[in-house]
């Protein structure tokens, strides 16, 4: 039992509301220790009152998450209950709220703008931003927030030269996204239902311009697919480009990071990076496994009664899988605390597993790669301007990553 957190009765079993204050947000790992130890499938209440059966070992997690009998298109629709109509189909039409055929279908139409060959292309570019980036972050002077002032800039310049999306609305659709993904921080998922309403409204006028002057951007790819006389219809369209917006800069912008918090924070591993930069690439991947930038998979809805670990989930049930949780699983990764360069068989679950499988993934480890590389090479001497305790990090249980990375450069 969580400490503190006194057991509550839902329909018919014993559930466990999680203290979610910022304490918990900043550090986790010792609730989701005692979670796997004790109680590694149980029902617990969110912030926002939604009640999930949470899965946090890693066979567990790793089966669910390519469990046919959990559906995300429930699971979508049960999150969205709180959207009117006209903003909630078009926001839940997307890959990660179908099952298959459905999903297969989508996934088809777009999966082809994210082979490992086209991202390894974006390669030039990615550091030609970069390199930007850190000469305006030279300019600023011996403080700078690695967040605001890097990590986000890097992820979502590629994102909206990809997507086709004017830049200066950049700061337009984070702060929406940043309200929607951290609506399970809040009772009742506060301001979601106006940003979502905000978004769509931007994403319809953003189509309707690229249909009338269709450019070389994968969203004018996307408004003009066909395969197989098949093509996505207004909903799926401002569904995928609502996805592609979202994950393509948010997973990204914690993954930097939290990466380089780590780095500030174990001068040993960023020795060996910077002695090593050959070594990014594996660090890159215990980044994503120590403090996944994705904390919990998007929501499921059981089908039909589901068994994991000994533990019968109901027919009906939403259910919510920890891949931070999984990914400290010592059955599964030894010392799983620590940080090992030489890790083998790093077979993490912060992409997710199965037909969902993050289809972004070359193109965030591409980033991640670049700007690690990047930010060591360009200031060897940077430091935590403040106690790494200090460093608060996002609310909600979707994603993970510091609100501000506060430094000396």
């Amino acid at each position: 039992m969580i400490p503190g957190a006194p057991p509550i009765r839902y329909r018919g079993y014993v559930t466990t509301p999680l203290q979610f204050t910022q304490a918990f947000w900043n550090n986790p790992h010792p609730v989701y220790a005692q979670l796997r130890e004790e109680s590694p499938v149980r029902p617990v209440t969110l912030p926002n009152g939604m009640e999930i059966w949470l899965v946090t070992r890693y066979a567990d997690c790793r089966a669910a998450l390519a469990d046919p009998r959990l559906s995300k298109r429930q699971g979508a629709g049960d999150n969205a209950r709180s959207l009117a109509q006209p903003v909630r189909s078009p926001l839940t039409r997307h890959l990660l709220a179908n099952d298959p055929p459905d999903h297969t279908r989508l996934r088809r139409l777009v999966s082809r703008e994210f082979t490992a060959r086209r991202v390894e292309a974006l390669r030039p570019r990615v550091g030609e931003l970069s390199a930007a980036l850190i000469a305006s972050l030279r300019e600023r002077g011996a403080s700078a927030d690695l967040v605001e002032d890097y990590a986000v800039h890097l992820p979502i310049q590629v994102i909206c030269e990809l997507l086709g999306v004017p830049i200066e609305d950049q700061a337009d659709f984070r702060r929406w996204t940043s309200v929607m993904v951290s609506a399970s921080a809040s009772a009742g998922g506060a301001g979601v239902p106006e940003a979502a309403a905000a978004f769509v409204g931007y994403l319809l006028g953003l189509i309707g311009r690229k249909r009338a002057a269709p450019a070389g951007d994968l969203l004018s790819a996307l408004i003009a697919t066909r395969d197989e006389g098949d093509r996505l219809d207004e909903d799926e369209l401002t569904s995928m480009a609502f996805l592609l917006l979202l994950a393509g800069h948010e997973t990204t912008v914690n993954l930097i990071g939290s990466g380089m918090y780590t780095l500030l924070t174990r001068p040993d591993v960023r020795r060996s990076l910077e002695a090593d930069p050959a070594l990014v690439p594996a660090a890159v991947e215990e980044f994503l496994r120590l403090e996944s930038p994705v904390e919990t998979a998007t929501s499921r809805t059981a089908t039909e009664p589901v068994t994991y670990g000994g533990v019968t989930i109901p027919a009906g049930a939403m259910v919510a899988i920890s891949l931070l949780a999984a990914d400290r699983d010592p059955e599964r990764f030894p010392e799983p605390d620590a940080f090992d360069l030489g890790r083998p068989d790093n077979q993490h679950l912060a992409f997710g597993y199965g037909i969902h499988y993050c289809l972004g993934a070359p193109l965030a480890r591409l980033e991640a790669q670049i700007a690690f590389t990047d930010l060591l090479a360009a200031f060897p001497g940077m430091a935590l301007a403040v106690p790494a305790d200090r460093v608060d990090w996002r609310p909600g249980t979707l994603i993970r990553g510091p609100v501000a990375l506060p430094v000396t450069l």
